[in-house]
């Protein structure tokens, strides 16, 4: 999806001049963009329309940024969702990726970067459908168009970066996949507090294949990860 094609954004932020100044750039740069005011109004907004992407302040009255994300993510597992805020502590990033947020982006921020981000989670949810998009992980399924892992008639959706992540390793499968070649394939750099976040989504893919014993996700000390079946 590219912004040519409209892209349909929910942008959820209490501060009325920086709501209204975000929905005219954003709308400048060719989305199409809903501004609710709190979380409330951003559910609201999120049940009666289709959204394909999501920008949540995460403090808020009536409803914070984390509670209107669980509810999203109950609706909807693959929207992808970035969140702002003043808040720059690390147990509030690695929450924020817990609820199956893409990005976080803390303020201050300059309007080009909040772009530039938007666009690369957009396209990372696209790049890879040219090439195999179906793998078998032992008694899973693991579709990248659809982004779900299928086991008989059980089916687990999965977040943008989960899905990326996933395929890195099914490409990769009985091989090492680099910690540098996963954060920079993904989240576009290796930092600490981004390779912090690359540890969170490992654990929930361990948890979503958990049900087939011989599926491994093994850490290699120092190198990365390998996907074993």
């Amino acid at each position: 999806m590219t912004t040519s094609h409209k892209t349909h954004i929910l942008l959820v932020e209490d501060d009325q001049n920086l709501g209204q100044i975000l929905k005219e750039y954003l709308e400048i740069k060719g989305f199409k963009v809903d501004l609710a005011s709190n979380g409330q109004v951003g559910l609201d907004y999120f049940k009666s329309k289709a959204y394909d992407f999501c920008i949540l302040d995460i403090m808020m009255p009536v409803m914070d940024g984390f509670e209107l994300a669980e509810n999203i993510r109950k609706m909807n597992k693959q929207v992808p969702l970035l969140f702002l805020s003043a808040k720059a502590m690390k147990d509030d990033r690695i929450k924020g990726l817990e609820l199956g947020a893409d990005d976080y982006l803390c303020k201050p921020f300059s309007m080009e970067e909040l772009l530039l981000r938007i666009k690369a989670i957009l396209k990372r949810s696209t790049q890879y459908i040219k090439e195999e998009t179906r793998f078998e992980i032992g008694s899973y399924i693991f579709d990248y168009t659809k982004q779900e892992i299928k086991l008989h008639d059980i089916v687990q959706n999965l977040t943008t970066k989960e899905n990326a992540l996933l395929y890195l390793l099914c490409k990769k499968k009985n091989d090492i996949l680099t910690r540098d070649e996963a954060l920079n394939n993904i989240w576009g750099d290796d930092s600490y507090y981004t390779a912090r976040s690359m540890d969170v989504f490992i654990s929930k893919l361990r948890k979503y294949l958990s049900k087939d014993p011989n599926i491994q996700i093994l850490n290699v000390h120092g190198s990365g990860f390998k996907l074993i079946d």
